[in-house]
């Protein structure tokens, strides 16, 4: 009986098995090991249900479908009866990320990119993702020049299943490019080349610029570069070998060897023009800027493909597709260059949308579109119109898009995107301007009134100057053809000793209404009308000739004063242009029969000239002139022109350059005032794109003189220095710091100017 055992247990197992291995028909479905994830979510993830019939050949696909949902480390199945029991192991909740030792990139950064990767707090822990986040952060850092960074990773358990992330960041120091080796170069010097880089070996600034920083993009990009400084100057052949990059053992220092073939330079012997040119063959050679004998330039070509694209888009060709064949005679050295014009099908616009003005009326924006709709594609019309929707000053950006029409091939929508600035402002502040003063400012501007686009603005402002009331209402669009129609109504109080001129006190009120008319694209008429009553008061310390003057002339004063002037603009922004001119001539006269009977003439102009995507030059000049008839013998002192402060001779202090009063030596102005000015714009480093701060490098030049007559060249003032612009949120704020040239001893310098709160 005991030999019986072993048979009889053998059996049983037997059964056994074969009964597990068997399939069978699922009566109930049972979870065990959940903790934060509820049973319903196993069964959402489950590829069967109650009622499923399953064999073990079904296991393994039950099994990976849980995994796959990246909730569990361990997942296993058993049967009980006709049960099918789910044991699982959760993976555990990331309770806390703590990040400590980093500075170039910031936390928020930081831990946006692991919410990115799926590594947040409350949600599952993946240690994949981890090592994955490691890597790149790593890579991160190493584009930053930082090869002696170390990040150490702690996870670290807590009850309920959950884990605390720890990342300590040791960045180290961010190694620096000790050399730029160039080999291979024949016609051009190193430095020469250098020159074109953005990387570059330790300098003065570079503790701003971090220009000695290795970055893999950066040398991409100056290699780009060099290649089109040759390819410009007609080396066809021109390659980039090889290039190494190479770091000491300690990780502070890199060197770069770049291996160039210069090749022979090509010049251009013949140029052709083919294809279905559309438009007159002899307007799109004028195009053509290059010819035989000339030296081959890359950026030439390029820029005469836009510009023949440009021209067959102003037809409504707006997929115009320009190619540059170029004929290599090796022998010769000479290249003949084909330009194939293919300007496929004429593209009609159906539609123009506008998208993200949330406040803005449709309306508003369509009247400044000059590209129609159901018209041809124009290039230029399309140009225009972006350029129109910028110039306005609730809009900050505007971005177009010509996405083709489904089903058609020659329709295109035209999407303009745009982003909206804050249009209105309540403000109360206080500032401080070295012309005005302790200003305290309250002010209600709406510059996009209720979204129609119209201008309302109620101002009290009160400094050591002035103090000012005014109401102003404008539409620029009072009919639909563009006229403008504005009003305002003011009072002020100015105390213009307090401004370095002379010790006077003046009280007006007024009010006038004005119409703009637009002539074409670019030139606008402005013409308004309107009185002034002005009362002048002196003090214990106003120049005897002002206080003769009152007593002949009187110091109430009743003036109609018709104003007028015309102002061609093509500036691609009204605030903080980088291309194009403003000319503007102004003229007021008061009309016979005012108390005071004088008349000034004003002529501004501004232009701006991109020389690099970053860098503008700007030139700029103000002639005024003014003259009294009538009874007056020459133009009231209180409407005398000044020169010198911010916005005429920087480094001079405000208002005192020009004639002086002979009883006390104070700054009198004058009848004819003349300033200009000549400046390089540039970016604040870091902040290219930035539209609200500004830098320049400026020379400044003017004076006023007591008429015409009395101007002379030597009596100029001149300053160079350098300026900053911020529209700040709470104001505007001017900043420069300038060095007079030729100041003479009667002149009062100031090299330090600001102005803070103060329209500028």
């Amino acid at each position: 009986m005991k030999r019986l055992r072993p048979y009889l247990l053998l059996s049983a197992c037997l059964l056994v098995s074969a009964w597990a291995n068997a399939d069978f028909r699922i009566e109930d479905i049972r979870v065990e090991g959940l903790q934060r994830i509820s049973a319903g979510t196993v069964f959402n993830y489950l590829p069967v249900s109650v009622g499923s019939t399953i064999s073990p050949q079904d296991y393994p696909d039950i099994i990976r479908a849980l995994f796959q949902t990246g909730f569990f480390t361990d997942v296993s199945l058993e049967r009980e009866d006709n049960v099918l029991v789910v044991t699982v192991t959760e993976r555990p909740a990331i309770a806390e990320i703590e990040i400590t030792g980093n500075r170039d990139i910031s936390t928020d950064d930081l831990k946006r990119a692991l919410q990115d990767i799926g590594l947040a707090e409350g949600r599952v822990f993946d240690r994949a993702l981890l090592d994955k986040l490691e890597q790149e952060l790593l890579n991160q850092y190493y584009s930053r020049g930082k090869y002696a960074v170390r990040i150490d990773t702690e996870v670290q358990p807590l009850p309920r299943n959950r884990v605390a992330i720890n990342l300590d960041i040791s960045e180290g120091v961010a190694a620096r490019i000790r050399q730029i080796n160039i080999v291979g170069n024949q016609t051009f010097e190193d430095d020469e080349l250098l020159d074109e880089f953005q990387l570059s070996t330790t300098g003065m600034f570079s503790f701003l610029t971090r220009d000695d920083q290795y970055s893999r993009q950066l040398l991409t990009a100056d290699l780009e570069a060099l290649r089109s400084f040759y390819l410009d100057r007609g080396y066809l052949k021109f390659n980039i070998d090889s290039t190494q990059v190479s770091i000491t053992p300690d990780r502070r220092d890199i060197y770069i060897t770049i291996n160039i073939t210069e090749g022979d330079r090509y010049t251009v012997s013949e140029v052709r023009l083919v294809g279905d040119l559309i438009v007159p063959e002899e307007e799109l050679r004028q195009l053509i800027t290059i010819g035989p004998g000339d030296t081959f330039s890359r950026s030439a070509l390029a820029e005469i493909t836009q510009q023949i694209s440009d021209r067959l888009g102003d037809e409504g060709y707006a997929f115009a597709n320009v190619n540059t064949v170029p004929e290599l005679d090796e022998t010769a050295n000479t290249v003949a260059l084909t330009f194939a014009v293919d300007p496929g099908s004429r593209v009609y616009v159906r539609r123009i949308d506008f998208k993200g003005n949330i406040k803005t009326h449709d309306e508003v924006l369509r009247r400044e579109m000059r590209q129609a709709e159901s018209a041809w594609f124009s290039t230029r019309d399309v140009n225009r119109s972006k350029t129109r929707l910028e110039r306005l000053a609730y809009l900050e950006q505007v971005d177009v898009e010509t996405p083709p029409v489904p089903g058609t091939t020659d329709q295109v929508d035209l999407v303009f995107n745009v982003t909206e600035r804050p249009s209105g402002s309540v403000i109360f502040g206080i500032g401080y301007g070295q012309e005005a003063g302790i200003l305290v400012n309250t002010s209600l501007n709406q510059s996009n009134f209720l979204g129609t686009g119209n201008q309302v603005s109620f101002t009290f402002n009160n400094s050591q100057t002035n103090t000012i009331y005014s109401f102003s209402y404008n539409n620029p669009y009072y009919t639909l053809d563009g006229v403008s129609r504005g009003f305002r109504v003011f009072y002020r109080e100015t105390d213009a000793g307090e401004s370095n001129v002379a010790d006077f006190l003046t009280d007006r009120f007024g009010a006038q209404i004005n119409y703009g008319i637009p002539t074409d694209e670019f030139d606008f008429l402005r013409g308004g009308l309107g009185f002034e009553g002005l009362t002048v008061k002196t003090t214990t310390t106003t120049p005897v000739e002002i206080i003769e003057f009152l007593e002949e002339q009187g110091d109430d004063y009743l003036n109609f004063i018709l104003e007028g002037s015309w102002a061609r603009d093509s500036r691609n922004r009204a605030i903080f242009a980088d291309r194009g001119t403003l000319n503007r001539v102004a003229a007021e006269i008061t009309l016979p029969g005012s108390d005071a009977e004088y008349y000034k003439l004003d002529y501004q102009h501004r232009s701006y000239f991109p020389l690099t995507r970053s860098l503008t030059f700007s030139l700029g000049s103000e002639l005024g002139y003014g003259k009294s008839y009538g009874d007056l013998e020459e133009l009231p002192f209180f409407e005398n022109y000044f020169a010198g402060g911010l916005r005429t001779v920087r480094g001079y202090r405000s208002n005192t350059l020009g004639p002086r009063y002979e009883s006390n030596n104070e700054p009198r102005g004058g009848s004819f005032k003349v300033v200009g000015n000549a400046e390089l714009i540039f970016p604040v480093p870091f902040m290219r794109d930035s539209r609200s701060l500004r830098l320049a490098t400026f020379m400044d030049v003017g004076n006023v003189f007591a008429s015409t007559s009395a101007f002379e060249v030597n009596e100029l003032r001149y300053s160079l220095g350098v300026s900053a612009m911020w529209l700040s949120p709470i104001g505007p704020l001017a900043v420069s710091l300038a060095a007079p040239l030729n100041d003479q001893d009667d002149d009062e310098t100031e090299n330090f100017q600001f102005s803070f709160g103060v329209p500028f």
